[in-house]
């Protein structure tokens, strides 16, 4: 029996406190679109997305008419794009990204994910393509989404491939100088890169996923902030263990309204439904946002120790939420620290109480990793193989996803300020503490061995 109270519940979410769909993701294999002539990939490319992605936005539309949920974002992820540049050059990639973000626009979806390259324990003609040809895609398109998987548990660290990406961002964010880089927060580079996540711009259509499948991201930051507000009112006391238990009894909530919406899009198109991510992802809105989740809890200031341990407790309590809610669980689902999507964290950076050191502690715990990071344009590309290196060592031995979205801004130093307005927010330039000494390390390269934990089997 539904009883009235939780009714009332999902009412309040609604209508007080930001609950909504943060994205429809509808996933498309491009698999069979691969041919020598470049301009007949482009053309098929168009013609199937266009035909598979029709109706999406208008579905979408109609659930939020029907049920009051917003539907925040409509997004397509494709199989990896660099199954389709064999053979090819630089003005074929660029050409075949210009023909994905046209089709994204023909669809009026928002963003479209898959310009991808998995170099995790090799790279192929086509997959080092892909990557060189970044700083003229994105550049010159403005849907298209990249990432790069550059280690797994099972295969090691591809430290040869970080290389090339160190440099390669640094390109992208002098090719979009103009819009102070950023180019290089549409590419994040992964370690243990889910096939299933909908949230950009790390979506892609993994080799075991259908060839069309919808997956559903749903956020609550301010839902679980309200709902962490509202026992702390009845009990100011109230230890850790019961605020688990509430963010967890709020996750649930959360995840089986994100999947009645998600299995009524994929049934109304005629494609399998995959996943519901419950990810707390921010927004730079007051009230959307993860770390207020934590200065709730009790951290007031955030990065004061104590930091990694709440991190830890809201991103458990949600997955055992989820999990309990839905055997479609998938792609992330925990908590997201992207610095300049959150308002709390942009600020406590700002204010020097968080630092990316503090912020790599954090990772090990989080869903995700050192997302959305402004850093000086004068950093140097073995400073950010470093980096790059480090968290994704932490997801390897871990057997956990994490990544790096860092952006380089040209012609800024510490201290300043950028603004890229709307989702993905502003903050202050940072940098780690000690930038330099490990480029002997960094340019050694070839491959991380696989770590002990690799050997399941």
């Amino acid at each position: 029996m539904i009883r009235t109270q939780e009714i009332l519940n999902t009412v309040r979410m609604l209508q007080e406190e930001n609950l909504d769909v943060r994205t429809v993701t509808m996933g498309i294999s491009l698999t069979d679109c691969a041919g020598p002539d470049i301009k007949a990939v482009c053309k098929a490319v168009h013609e199937k997305i266009c035909r598979k992605a029709a109706n999406l936005v208008r579905v979408c539309d109609e659930m939020t008419t029907r049920y009051g949920i917003p539907v925040v974002n409509k997004r397509l992820a494709i199989s990896p794009a660099s199954e389709l540049l064999g053979g090819h050059d630089q003005a074929g990639a660029v050409a075949l990204a210009k023909a994905l973000d046209q089709a994204a626009a023909d669809v009026k979806v928002d963003l479209l994910g898959g310009f991808t390259a998995l170099v995790h324990k090799g790279i192929t003609p086509a997959e080092k393509l892909l990557i060189e040809s970044l700083p003229a895609v994105l550049s010159s398109t403005k849907r298209v989404c990249a990432s790069i998987n550059i280690g797994t548990t099972k295969a090691g660290m591809n430290v040869d491939a970080i290389r090339l990406v160190g440099r390669t961002i640094l390109q992208i964010a002098e090719a979009t100088a103009d819009s102070q880089g950023f180019g290089a927060a549409k590419l994040v580079v992964f370690a243990n890169i889910p096939e299933d996540n909908p949230f950009m711009a790390g979506a892609y259509l993994g080799a075991g996923e259908p060839e069309t499948v919808i997956n559903v991201g749903v956020s609550g930051p301010g839902v679980v902030k309200r709902a962490l507000d509202r026992l702390l009112e009845i009990s100011p006391d109230a230890t850790l263990d019961e605020i688990a238990e509430e963010v967890k009894h709020t996750a649930f909530r959360v995840t089986r309204t994100g999947e009645l919406i998600g299995r009524e899009v994929a049934e109304r198109l005629g494609v399998q439904f995959g996943v519901v991510d419950l990810s707390l992802a921010p927004t730079p809105r007051v009230g959307d946002s993860i770390g207020e989740i934590y200065q709730t809890m009790g951290i007031r200031k955030l990065g004061a120790p104590g930091t990694t341990a709440a991190v830890a407790l809201l991103n458990d309590a949600v997955k055992k939420g989820g999990a309990f809610a839905s055997s479609a669980v998938g792609g992330l689902s925990g908590a997201f620290i992207p610095v300049m999507e959150d308002h709390a964290l942009a600020k406590a950076m700002t204010d020097g109480t968080l630092t990316l050191e503090k912020l790599e502690a954090m990772t090990a715990v989080c869903s995700v990793g050192l997302d959305m990071i402004l850093l000086p344009g004068a950093t140097s590309a073995e400073t950010l193989c470093g980096m790059i290196m480090d968290e994704a060592a932490i997801g390897i031995i871990n057997r956990k996803t994490t990544a790096c979205r860092l952006i380089p801004v040209p012609g800024k130093k510490l201290g300043d300020f950028v603004d890229f307005g709307g989702l993905f927010g502003s903050g202050t330039i940072c940098q780690v503490t000690c930038p330099d000494g490990a480029e002997t390390f960094v340019n050694r390269g070839g491959h991380v061995p696989a770590p002990i934990q690799s050997l399941t089997n």
